[in-house]
């Protein structure tokens, strides 16, 4: 069906006092006595079209006017009589293609979140999630742009694996067996699997990841990652997507120094290309959200190790929730105290206790500390997690057996200790907190498209 583009309409003066025909849904709508009111989006644009119908034309335009329903409408784009700059559609013929009944549940007032959850293959129609979703798609294409045009190869890494990347054991069982099969004992029922052992979807790409940096030096992936946690919080759903990229020849320093690029990089390119977005997240969700951004974009990050960290939050005039001592995970409220208030930008903490963090991380030579590093943002808390790989076999090893973890389930990635072994680090965004950070949304549920949840799945 041949038609134009609502976004070129808008944005395009080739357009003004032309003939065009335009596609679109009806978001809201408007009768008075001589003329009736259309705003037409058709999912380019955050900004609608205006459909003015005069009613000498078009005598009964109630068929035009329920909200939800799909229209092709063939008229003259001429400026708009209310708002200057703008421009505004006066038709000649309009055509339903699609009727919506009086129940459509996204009428003229404003939804909360909450309920827009309820029905999420309706809620991209909002202008909320126009705009979170015009956002995601630009954040993502950047992402690619900054790594491709620095010689990353893009990989793509198993969904199904044999091993927990984390070494935490929370992940989904992926069989083909039936639910009311019964076996004497879990490797016999595992044996008659379809890949003859325990298998389940991926939480990180990261070993494969690493694996792949060994012959191409710098690779990243870009996929969904899923974690079995029961934490039914703002921050967390089971299936979301992951950015990891492995770098070769690479110390933390180095690994700090690519996650401050990328992140000014790919915020400065939504700053220029979501304008309209932003304004709107703005308005309705954050205060002081584009300064925000520019303050990132134009700022250094700040750097603290893990130990100045709870010096830091011990000092703090704040009653936290969960007390503050070394050798404990930082939660979310101290993580935010870091980046809000103590530091007022995004922040690394790095050099974490050895003992709350993965197997795979360099031991530092204190014998207390690894060489890793959580990037911290305002409003967020942390979004990046990343670090040194441990290249040492033998100190590899022992991390390994520290945890009791199944060393024949690792043998390829051993593998790379022994054979051409080199520094190297990586990181892993989580990319809907990312998203989170930009457009100040505050759950994570409202980043994604269909949210898969403790005891919810769409």
């Amino acid at each position: 069906m041949k038609h134009t583009d609502i976004y070129d309409v808008i944005n395009d003066p080739a357009y003004l006092n032309a003939e065009t025909v335009v596609c679109g849904w009806v978001r809201t709508s408007r009768d008075s006595k001589n003329v009736a009111f259309i705003a037409l989006n058709d999912g380019t644009s955050h900004k609608h079209l205006q459909v003015v119908l005069d009613k000498e034309k078009f005598a009964d335009p109630s068929a035009y006017l329920k909200l939800g329903s799909a229209l092709r409408v063939e008229g003259t784009i001429v400026a708009s009589q209310g708002r200057e700059g703008g421009v505004e559609m006066t038709p000649s013929s309009i055509e339903v293609l699609g009727d919506c009944p009086a129940e459509y549940p996204l009428q003229k007032k404003r939804h909360t979140l909450e309920f827009l959850r309820t029905i999420p293959h309706l809620r991209l129609r909002s202008n909320t999630f126009n705009a979170v979703f015009r956002v995601r798609s630009v954040l993502a294409a950047a992402i690619h742009e900054f790594f491709q045009s620095r010689r990353y190869v893009y990989v793509h890494t198993p969904l199904i694996t044999a091993s927990d990347c984390e070494g935490a054991g929370e992940m989904f069982r992926v069989t083909t067996r039936p639910w009311n099969d019964r076996s004497a004992t879990e490797e016999e029922y595992y044996k008659e699997d379809f890949f003859g052992q325990k298998a389940g979807l991926s939480v990180s790409g990261q070993l494969e990841g690493e694996m792949a940096a060994t012959a191409f030096g710098k690779i990243y992936t870009f996929g969904p990652s899923f974690r079995a946690e029961c934490s039914n919080t703002p921050r967390h759903v089971a299936e979301f997507w992951h950015v990891e990229p492995e770098i070769a020849f690479a110390e933390l320093p180095d690994v700090i120094e690519v996650v401050e690029s990328m992140i000014k990089n790919v915020v400065s390119v939504a700053l220029q290309k979501c304008p309209d977005e932003l304004a709107f997240f703005e308005k309705n969700f954050e205060n002081g959200l584009i300064e925000k951004l520019n303050k990132l974009v134009n700022e250094k990050f700040g750097v603290v190790t893990y130990t100045e960290a709870i010096e830091i939050l011990k000092k703090a005039d704040v009653e936290f929730q969960y007390p503050v001592e070394w050798g404990t995970d930082l939660q979310t409220e101290h993580e935010r105290y870091l980046a809000e208030v103590a530091f007022k930008k995004p922040v690394f903490v790095t050099d974490y206790p050895k003992q709350i963090k993965s197997f795979y991380m360099k031991q530092n030579a204190d014998g207390k500390t690894v060489a890793a590093t959580d990037l911290l943002a305002p409003g967020v808390g942390e979004i990046i997690g990343g670090s040194e790989r441990e290249a040492n076999l033998d100190k590899l090893l022992a991390a390994m057996q520290e945890r009791n973890m199944t060393i024949d389930d690792y043998r390829q990635y051993i593998d790379l200790r022994r054979f051409g072994t080199v520094p190297h680090g990586g990181f892993g965004l989580g990319f809907e907190r990312l998203i989170m950070y930009v457009t100040g949304i505050d759950n994570i549920r409202d980043v994604i498209l269909f949210p898969r949840v403790v005891n919810k799945i769409f």
